[in-house]
């Protein structure tokens, strides 16, 4: 009987699934790439500069700006001491967040992204996209650069969230109850741009 009932279970359980790998917990990860007090100032006077132009006592604007995905940290790093330099050329009249998007939001196949493949060969070995996601954060924000990136899924921001300064939600997951929920969570600033995509950044 008990045979018999385990592999009527395997019939209708995980049936697409091929593989599971365990994940660090966030708790895990932060204690493997932690938060410096470095990247910790660099994001919190990045969400100051941006609350404050959201609230309209700094005339400045801010404008996120950089690849529509990371897929190579490497090339990241290199644009992001570019921007750095300009963001210090005008700083008196824009704030610059790079836009470092680590998921790519997908209607039919195709490559989701650095967290989720992140050697882009269907491998999909998230429990290292999450650490080098994580990695580049730091290292973005340890070089004084404030960084902007789309919350595609609920577990992501648990790892990431203490170094990103300015969270998207995209065209596609507006009417998410889960990703209002999220934005709800966050106690944060909200503003919705003409397309449907909702910012918010994190306090």
């Amino acid at each position: 009987m008990t045979e018999s009932r385990t592999s009527l279970e395997a019939l209708l359980n995980n049936v697409n699934v091929a593989e599971m790998i365990k994940i660090s917990s966030p708790a895990e990860v932060h204690e493997r790439v932690p938060l410096t007090d470095t990247a910790a100032r660099t994001v919190l006077d990045g969400r100051s500069d941006l609350r404050a132009i959201l609230q309209r006592t700094d005339r400045r604007l801010f404008v996120v700006v950089g690849p529509c995905s990371i897929h190579d940290p490497v090339a990241a790093l290199d644009y992001a001491r570019r921007l750095r330099q300009l963001a210090e050329e005008v700083r008196d009249t824009l704030v610059l967040v790079m836009r470092v998007y680590f998921g790519k939001p997908r209607t039919s196949v195709g490559w989701k992204g650095f967290i989720n493949d992140p050697a882009m060969d269907d491998s999909f070995r998230i429990d290292e996209g999450i650490i080098k996601a994580r990695e580049l954060l730091r290292a973005l924000a340890e070089m004084g650069l404030s960084t902007g990136s789309e919350a595609l899924d609920p577990i992501c921001p648990q790892y990431l969230s203490d170094l990103i300064t300015w969270y998207a939600i995209g065209a596609r997951t507006t009417e998410s109850q889960t990703h209002r929920e999220m934005a709800a969570a966050c106690r944060r600033r909200s503003a919705s741009r003409t397309v449907p995509t909702v910012d918010w950044m994190l306090r």
